[in-house]
């Protein structure tokens, strides 16, 4: 019983040690400014009235300096707020919601399996382990045109599945902003795998009579981290715009994309990608700061494309039947791995305080100089960050993750049970994880998230946003019915 209490006292000591430290370094400069303020202080008590009023007689004011001064101020102060960033407010977002009729149980998904791989057992065996594993749930959803035995993936029902999915998600965020169509400035909306003529973007403007002036792109091919990369373009777009609305559509449409063939590392994206899309309203308008859920801070991309195998890693081609999937490389967690250490590097001295950046610098100074096998130091993102929002692509990416940023399990809680509940929905993947973390009442004013997104290429892109208010728990979107129930317990392996 000893042992355990002096190895309690011993990390209890350590823990104020750590805080003790973090607030010093942290406020350095006010522990600096007292004793100086006090010293002014002291000094203007002992001069007196007297000496004070003659010290100001002493000061001699010519008039064209005071204007010249004035003016000097007034141009200085005005070339800074015209060169100062807009600030970009997320004004709201909704989420898409699948209807119960689009549910794959794991039993479907396994008797579907059988039946379109009825002449190769091992593949069947193969996507069964995967399943077991893969940290989704029963409820999660597939379009209507896989659930036929075999599958029907024809461009009219691709349309219609991202018809359904894109429509009742700009429905959502009308109704919930009070935003009219007339009043979309630039329309963004990213899609990695369906590139349809004409595109996406030009279907959302046909549905809803844009503006014919409107500013719309439409992004493809950029993996499960496009939709922050439409979030930098809309940033970059508004920063230009004054006054301006930004309507980003992050979504990925199942249909034309499920995988009939043999290959296992193509059969691997069938297991974990399901239906899914949202809808997020930006806006540089300064009346629109009060209502606004969030400000954006920083977006950090980085792209490792110059390396063939990060660039081959996650790679659409044909098997050789002739048929097209997604083939996921065995080195895709290393890669990963390398792209989110160069993101760290470059959003750690944006985001941590000045006690994590000395820490670091001070190890990483002892490796160069003194013992290149000293552990490198890892920086607590944890004194960054109240709420992470990691892509739900799959139970490892998040484990790995944990793992490297030393998060608790409350801090990857959101991305465990999105993944859970509507398993990866690719690029929306993060605002199921933000609406989470909402329904769950834990956002408060003053909060910072985390948004980090892995996606082909090989890229990994980071957003970090402030919350503006302290939001109240909401009464739609896609975790109303369920939320009660969550967090759940998800074992290693569930048995099918």
């Amino acid at each position: 019983m000893a042992p355990i209490l002096l190895e309690f006292s011993n990390s209890v000591k350590l823990k104020y040690v750590k805080l003790g430290y973090q607030y010093l370094v942290n406020h350095i400069l006010y522990l600096l400014l007292i004793p100086v303020m006090f010293g002014i202080s002291t000094e203007v008590l002992r001069l007196g009235p007297d000496e004070i009023l003659n010290l100001w007689r002493s000061l001699h004011f010519d008039l064209v300096q005071i204007l010249c001064s004035s003016f000097f101020i007034i141009f200085i102060a005005t070339v800074y707020f015209m060169s100062k960033p807009r600030t970009i407010y997320l004004v709201d977002y909704a989420c898409y919601k699948p209807p119960v009729t689009c549910r794959v149980p794991f039993s479907t998904f396994m008797e579907h399996s059988r039946l379109i791989l009825k002449d190769k057992p091992k593949s069947v065996e193969f996507q069964m382990r995967i399943l077991e594993r893969s940290g989704l749930g029963e409820e999660t959803c597939l379009p209507p045109a896989i659930h036929y035995i075999p599958p029907k993936p024809t461009m009219e029902a691709a349309r219609g599945e991202a018809e359904f999915v894109i429509f009742s998600t700009m429905d959502s965020l009308f109704k919930k902003t009070g935003l009219k169509p007339k009043d979309i400035d630039i329309l963004i909306v990213n899609c990695s795998l369906f590139s349809p003529t004409p595109s996406l973007s030009a279907m959302i403007i046909n549905n809803y009579k844009l503006r014919s002036n409107i500013k719309s792109f439409n992004l493809s091919g950029m993996g499960c981290s496009a939709g922050l990369i439409s979030i930098d373009l809309a940033r970059d777009l508004l920063q230009v715009h004054p006054n301006s609305n930004a309507v980003v559509v992050s979504t990925e449409i199942i249909t034309p994309n499920y995988y009939q063939g043999n290959e296992r590392a193509m059969l691997l994206p069938n297991c974990l990608f399901r239906m899914g899309g949202a809808a997020i309203l930006l806006s540089n308008r300064r009346s629109e700061r009060r209502r606004s859920k969030y400000r954006l801070v920083h977006v950090v991309r980085t792209h490792k494309g110059a390396d063939d195998k990060a660039y081959r890693c996650v790679y659409e081609e044909e098997d050789k039947e002739g048929k097209v999937g997604i083939n996921l490389s065995k080195d895709l967690m290393a890669i990963a791995g390398e792209a989110l250490k160069s993101n760290i590097t470059t959003i750690g001295p944006l985001v941590l305080p000045a006690s994590e950046q000395l820490l670091f610098l001070l190890t990483l100074i002892g490796r160069k100089i003194f013992n290149p096998k000293w552990k490198p130091y890892i920086p607590d993102f944890k004194q960054a960050f109240e709420h992470f929002c990691i892509h739900a692509g799959g139970r490892a990416v998040i484990d790995e993750l944990q793992k490297n940023l030393q998060l608790s399990a409350e801090h990857v809680e959101a991305s465990r049970m999105t993944l859970h509940r509507f398993g990866n929905t690719s690029s929306s993947s993060l605002w199921y994880e933000l609406n989470y973390i909402e329904s769950k009442g834990r956002m408060r004013r003053g909060d910072r998230i985390w948004q980090i997104a892995f996606g082909s290429g090989f890229k990994c892109n980071s957003a970090v946003w402030k919350c503006n208010r302290t939001i109240k728990t909401p009464k739609d979107g896609p975790w109303a019915d369920c939320i009660e129930r969550y967090p759940v317990h998800i074992p290693e392996i569930v048995k099918l």
